[in-house]
Order: structure tokens, then sequence, then C-alpha cells
């Protein structure tokens, strides 16, 4: 199985720029061995007649129907807004 050193937790922290302590290194080392040696486990298994899948359900669009649907009257939009002019929302100038 394998072993996960607490140099290598150090390099990876080092270079997610995490600062952490040798004490931490030591724990997240012992975390990361643990949860790879627990995925190797998943390598004995025998997946020859397993059909691959995206979900453990027979799922079709659960989605809503995507429709056209009135939205809100203008006036009742620039009510909540700062400033408008012509009936559009005026913004301050960001470029010259």
């Amino acid at each position: 199985m394998a072993k996960m050193t607490k140099e290598e937790v150090i390099e990876v922290a080092h270079l997610a720029r995490l600062a952490i302590t040798d004490e931490e290194a030591i724990h997240f080392a012992e975390q990361l061995e643990a949860i790879t040696n627990a995925m190797e486990l998943l390598n004995e298994l025998d997946t020859e007649n397993v059909e691959p899948t995206t979900h453990v359900l027979p799922m079709v669009n659960v989605l809503r129907e995507d429709k056209a649907e009135a939205g809100l009257p203008r006036e009742t939009v620039l009510k909540n807004v700062k400033e408008h002019e012509a009936g559009q929302v005026k913004v301050p100038t960001i470029l010259e």
C-alpha cells in the first residue's frame, strides 16, 4: 500500500501555498495514507462485467421545460435602480 511521507505532505502544502507545521504534516500524512489505502482496496474488485454508468438510477432529464416567459415590467425594474435614462439603467463610465 502507498506510504505518504511528511516530506511529501509538506511539498504539496508548499505548492498549494499552505502553511502547515511539522505536527500537522505528520497528521495529514497519516490521514492521506489511510485514504489511499482505502482506495487501493478498490483495485481488488473484479469489475470485468460491470457496465460503466454516470448515475446509479436510470434517470432522464429531470429539469423543467425551458420556455420563454414574460419578465417584469420595465417600470417595476427601473424603480430598483439608482439612476436610469430613456428606459435604460445608467451606470458609471469605467473606460475612458
